[in-house]
């Protein structure tokens, strides 16, 4: 298994330098050429969301629009998809931020009974409580 790091999902995601991006559709290519996985972990996708919003400005809809394409690639394999799936939901409605969202999620898969927080907008996730 290939797992990519943020760096190089970023390329693959808006492609702002044409060489790495050439680079890391290269890197995935071969992976999926030798029939192994590339993963993205959940730490990375919290970290490119924070990437794509303040090192690039995305505002909530573009980094969700660029993440649902990525997830309809064949190409890459995502940690706790159902769980990256359903943080993708829940911040569209929500005050929260995508970390919190995906924590929360992640737990919940986990099979969590919930999640405590001292965060008040994520408190009222479901599967969130406040500490």
């Amino acid at each position: 298994m290939l797992v990519i790091d943020t760096n190089v999902v970023v390329r693959l995601l808006i492609t702002d330098d044409a060489g790495q991006a050439r680079r890391a559709r290269r890197l995935v290519q071969d992976g999926v050429n030798r029939g192994e996985p590339v993963l993205v972990s959940l730490p990375v996708l919290i970290e490119a969301e924070w990437v794509l919003r303040s090192r690039y400005g995305f505002d909530r809809t573009a980094v969700t629009g660029v993440f649902r394409a990525a997830l309809e690639t064949r190409e890459l394999s995502f940690e706790d998809e159902p769980a990256f799936e359903e943080a993708l939901m829940q911040w569209q409605d929500s005050a929260c931020g995508f970390a919190d969202c995906l924590i929360v999620a992640h737990n919940r898969r986990l099979g969590c009974r919930a999640t405590a927080t001292f965060d008040l907008k994520a408190a009222r996730l479901p599967g969130a409580v406040l500490a």
